[in-house]
């Protein structure tokens, strides 16, 4: 089956489309045909078209500018204010030409000459005067400071700009087209103003050039009428100065169009609407205002010597306008109200509006009612000042910044029980005994102790639950005592210790750099945003938190980054990095008072071993070993770390640059406590004693 196409003439978009696919073409003719206009004499008939088309043009590009909803729809206006001004000026050259050498320039310098003005040289000259002084005194004047300073507030506020879309953009408020179309916008913006300001001073130099053309084309008019025509001198006068009054008119008057045209799109602040709209909704927003104005004016009338009748009918009119105007709007508030009240009776169940329990808190409390008392200060509870504490004390050891903790109560828990949640998930659960106390043996405890035995939820420890009158023989016996609040937060600090880099979020990092930029802004602005965004950096934060690492010193940690970044982009690595330049901070951490560093090493076949098998993926360096292997390495740490700790060491293992973080990832979920050091780490000034080795 065939489809018969006819041939049609091509529609209105395909001619304009044409135009504009020529538009360069065309630029280039005109300009080359405005120099012609300058050297070449023309026609009185084509100088009458021209002057008519400047008139055109200038009306046209007034109301352009008075449609556009934002400067930038008209971003071409500083380049087409030049080439108007310069066809304007060709004009002059060629109707100062013809009046000089023929005496006549055409019709339409004619008309205006003896119809606008009357054939009165005065009033023409007078006319002329005021047209200059509106144009050059008034709107150029005003429109070229508005210019000036819109430039030097959009160049001052780009900066600004920038970092509220990347902010947004980090935030994931906007994709990466939408943050860089909103790049281009606010480039463009500095541009248009920036030309705005300096063409704004061709109109300044276009008024000052009509002067001094009407002053030659009088001059000179005059010799040549009396020297070169013969004509009597009242008569010269009388006839070259109509010309050069009509041809200063004729020209002025697109040049005062066009400056207005540059006063209004320097002004036009951005809208939905263009600026007639603009101007009746926001002038008739107040009807009140209307009708004082027109009971004013009318009053006006009544005034010994004013004329009565111009002021009642404009006063008359503003007023009625505004009562109208009030009504209508009173009415349709009513309907607007009667149509809500409708809707809301024709709606049988009005749903909940579910939006106000969307949002989640980044760390949260639930306790069951019998623990209540904990909280209430009456009952001289002091837990929430203890939460506080707690949140004073990650600052200060991690150099994180909570959120405030929240605290509820929940019915669905056991009466003694708490639950600790992170963004609204669940990470631990515990039940305190009613009136006992917690007695924890620290392992050097071997006296038995009568009450309910279990394990301590924050370290795991062997305890068990005593009454308050046992607190003495516990305490004679080894065993740390604590009390159910003490209990409590101090498993509340344990869980924010172990999922720290959760709970860092990146507003949260934005808030660490803008408290950093104030003390120190150099470190922030070399990095963020030209070598990292808010959001990477927040992942090298996370990374330092997940191993327990404090980035309190984040000024180190910045300065590193703004080094290290500009040689690789991998979060891993750049973490790798930050721990080398914290090491004193790392390392002091299991370093003993004598300056000694009690730690397991890794064979180096294993720590090659491991080496060799790490492979490049999307998501980064990752180990890819035999699961067989892996386990018996793990095994062989594991063993090493029990050793250690019999011998009072603690559970840190030594490891290559290279591995350090790949053996902790392969430890982490069977050893999570394990300690990972690279020798990177370790300060010169400390002495590592090996208190074992990892060998298969």
């Amino acid at each position: 089956m065939s489809t018969a196409v006819s041939a049609s003439p091509a529609p209105s978009g395909g001619i304009m489309s044409r135009i504009g696919q020529y538009g360069d073409v065309m630029v280039a003719a005109l300009i080359v045909g405005i120099v012609v206009m300058m050297i070449i004499p023309m026609p009185t008939m084509l100088l009458d078209i021209l002057l008519t088309a400047n008139i055109s043009m200038a009306l046209a590009v007034t109301l352009a500018t008075i449609y556009t909803t934002e400067p930038l729809q008209f971003s071409i206006f500083p380049s087409l204010l030049l080439m108007a001004t310069l066809f304007r000026l060709a004009l002059n050259i060629s109707s100062t030409r013809l009046i000089l050498l023929h005496g006549h320039a055409g019709e339409v310098i004619s008309a205006f000459g003896h119809f606008v003005v009357g054939g009165n040289i005065v009033v023409g000259l007078i006319v002329f005067t005021i047209l200059i002084v509106i144009q050059f005194v008034v709107i150029t004047n005003g429109a070229g400071r508005v210019a000036e300073v819109a430039a030097r507030f959009t160049l001052d506020a780009m900066p600004g700009k920038q970092m509220a879309i990347d902010a947004d953009l980090n935030a994931g408020v906007i994709t990466d087209e939408e943050a860089r179309a909103r790049r281009q916008a606010v480039s463009k913006e500095a541009d248009f103003y920036g030309a705005m300001d300096g063409a704004s001073k061709f109109v300044k130099g276009d008024a000052i050039a009509a002067v001094l053309i009407v002053a030659i084309n009088l001059i000179g008019g005059m010799a040549v009428g009396v020297l070169q025509l013969g004509m009597p001198m009242g008569e010269a006068i009388q006839h070259f100065s109509l010309l050069t009054v009509g041809e200063g008119l004729v020209n002025q008057i697109p040049a005062l169009l066009i400056s207005t045209a540059t006063g209004i799109i320097v002004t036009r602040a951005a809208g939905e609407s263009d600026m007639g709209r603009d101007l009746t909704s926001q002038l008739t927003a107040q009807p009140r205002a209307l009708m004082l104005t027109g009971g004013v004016v009318c009053a006006m009338g009544f005034v010994p010597g004013l004329p009565t009748l111009p002021f009642l009918m404009i006063g008359g009119g503003v007023g009625v306008g505004g009562y109208m105007l009030g009504n209508r709007r009173a009415a349709a508030t009513v309907a607007a109200e009667l149509e809500e009240q409708n809707q809301i009776a024709a709606r049988p169940s009005e749903p909940e509006d579910v939006a106000q329990l969307l949002p989640l808190d980044t760390l949260e409390l639930e306790i069951g009612y019998g623990l209540i008392p904990l909280v209430d200060k009456e009952e001289g509870g002091d837990l929430l000042g203890r939460v506080a504490m707690v949140r004073r004390q990650t600052a200060t050891e991690l150099g994180l910044s909570l959120a405030p903790i929240r605290i509820r109560d929940n019915i669905q828990l056991s009466s003694h029980e708490y639950a600790i949640k992170i963004k609204g998930v669940e990470v631990a659960r515990w039940a305190l005994m009613p009136g006992q106390i917690l007695a924890m043996n620290p392992g050097t405890a071997d006296t038995h102790l009568e009450g309910m035995h279990t394990n301590e939820p924050a370290f795991g420890l062997p305890a068990v639950w005593i009454g308050e009158a046992q607190r003495e023989q516990a305490e004679i016996a080894g065993y740390t005592v604590v009390d159910p609040t003490s209990l409590l937060v101090t498993h509340l600090s344990e869980v924010i210790r172990h999922h720290a880099d959760e709970l860092l979020g990146r507003q949260d990092t934005r808030g660490l750099l803008d408290a950093v930029k104030e003390r120190n802004p150099t470190a922030v602005d070399e990095l963020v945003p030209d070598l990292m965004s808010v959001g990477e950096v927040q992942r090298v934060l996370q990374h330092l938190l997940a191993e327990g690492v404090s980035i309190r010193d984040l000024v180190t940690v910045l300065e590193t980054l703004g080094d290290k970044a500009k040689l690789t982009k991998d979060v891993a690595v750049l973490a790798e990095y930050c721990r080398q330049a914290l090491a004193r901070v790392i390392c002091g951490r299991y370093v003993d008072e004598a300056g000694t560093l009690r730690a397991i090493t890794i064979d180096p076949e294993i720590d090659r071993e491991i080496a060799e098998s790490i492979a490049r993926t999307e998501d980064g360096a990752v180990v890819s070993m035999d699961p067989a292997r892996a386990s018996d390495i793990i095994e062989a740490i594991g063993q090493q770390c029990d050793a250690a700790q019999a011998i009072g060491a603690p559970p840190v293992v030594l490891a290559s640059g290279a591995t350090r973080r790949h053996i902790k990832a392969l430890t982490v979920h069977a050893i999570p406590n394990l300690t990972v050091l690279s020798y990177h780490e370790i300060l010169p000034t400390v002495r590592v004693e090996p208190v074992g080795m990892v060998r298969l």
